[in-house]
């Protein structure tokens, strides 16, 4: 038996959507730009796709842009936003603990001659709206902040934060990375007051490689590629139609089942985090406690082991957890998540991430566990961190 652990990092396709893409791939496979019946085949599926995604959000077909994931979405949100509104001021907020996605667009950003406000959070992960309160000015132009963290599950309060921003500085926008969010909590722009959400497929089940940014209607934005002018402008380049059709159908099964598949999700996860902690010695649960989290992120540090000594051992018995981002984890370097919210200095290269997908079972939970328990204190004593 076989334990997949690291669903932060990417999902198993739904079988149904991968039947899916391949239909698209070798029957429907005309350029929706092209204007005979394989093109409108093509150009069909993406507006319906584009119409099954704007359904889930309670929002307007129009405003979803199709990119190539969740790095593609922020990058165009905030360097959009950015270039189309430095004339009304070049201020910045954003978190601490950001996916490197958003934190090093900014950085980027900085280079540039923009003002950066790194809003810190506290030993859950979360910001404080105070603080926030305090960061809004006159030339702040953009806000932007994920909804729920990659490493250790926090969900920022993002529907406060959004109506705050608009009663301090109605023209400021409001961008936020939903890329581990969507799918998992009920998520309604609108009601939130987002101006900007990014998401990926990928961590929902649907196919790599594509993603998309709800962009509200009225949004002061520059594209950030150009070329034959596809998606009225805002991102050129042939339309992934495979990739959006697959991706539309995850979309559509995880909203058709949300509550369930939520409430399933946090059993799973409380369960976990009381096994490990009946089983196991000398660990640390990081980030929010039950509900008040994600319904899918475990973080645990396990005092005195290396997290590399971890993954290691667990994948060469089938067991697949992560060290924390993916999109990191070939750089060595400490997290700044971990960082920001005060985790001991002796820890910070012993935390392991455990994520679950609704395709997670307790026995998955149970081998990983036991598997720990039998390794752990042997391993102590010989790969001491």
């Amino acid at each position: 038996m076989e334990a997949y652990l690291d669903n932060s990092a990417t999902t198993r396709v739904f079988d149904e959507v991968a039947d899916l893409v391949v239909k698209v791939m070798t029957e429907e496979y005309g350029n929706p730009s092209s204007v005979h019946h394989m093109g409108h085949m093509a150009y069909d599926r993406v507006n319906g796709a584009r119409e099954t995604i704007a359904a889930t959000l309670k929002c307007e077909p129009s405003e979803i842009l199709f990119t190539s994931g969740g790095t593609e979405s922020d990058n165009t949100a905030i360097i959009g936003v950015a270039r189309a509104n430095k004339w009304r001021g070049k201020h910045i907020i954003t978190t601490s603990v950001e996916h490197p996605a958003v934190y090093e667009t900014c950085g980027y950003l900085e280079k540039e001659g923009f003002e950066i406000t790194y809003l810190p959070v506290n030993e859950e992960g979360v910001i404080s709206l105070e603080d926030l309160k305090n960061a809004i000015r006159k030339d702040t132009i953009l806000v932007s902040m994920m909804f729920v963290n990659n490493e250790i599950g926090s969900v920022m309060p993002i529907e406060e934060a959004g109506k705050l921003i608009k009663s301090i500085n109605p023209d400021t926008y409001f961008h936020v990375d939903a890329v581990q969010a969507y799918g998992k909590l009920q998520i309604r722009p609108r009601r939130m007051n987002i101006d900007l959400l990014a998401v990926s497929s990928h961590k929902i089940h649907g196919p790599k490689g594509i993603g998309f940014l709800y962009i509200k209607k009225g949004t002061k934005i520059t594209p950030i590629n150009y070329g034959g002018g596809q998606q009225k402008g805002m991102r050129s380049g042939t339309e992934n139609v495979p990739g959006i059709a697959g991706m539309a159908l995850a979309a559509k099964m995880c909203d058709e089942h949300l509550k369930a598949e939520k409430d399933k999700l946090y059993e799973l996860k409380e369960y976990l985090v009381k096994s490990l902690n009946d089983k196991l010695t000398d660990i640390k649960i990081n980030g929010p406690k039950g509900r008040d989290g994600a319904p899918h992120i475990v973080s645990v540090s396990i005092r005195g082991l290396a997290a590399e000594t971890i993954l290691n051992m667990l994948s060469s018995k089938g067991i697949y957890v992560s060290a924390g981002s993916a999109c990191a984890s070939n750089n060595p370097h400490i997290s700044g998540t971990l960082q920001s919210i005060g985790l001991e200095s002796d820890l910070l290269e012993s935390t392991i991430r455990i994520s679950m997908s609704f395709m997670t079972t307790k026995e998955e939970l149970d081998l990983l566990v036991d598997t720990l328990s039998e390794q752990v204190d042997t391993m102590r004593q010989f790969y001491r961190h």
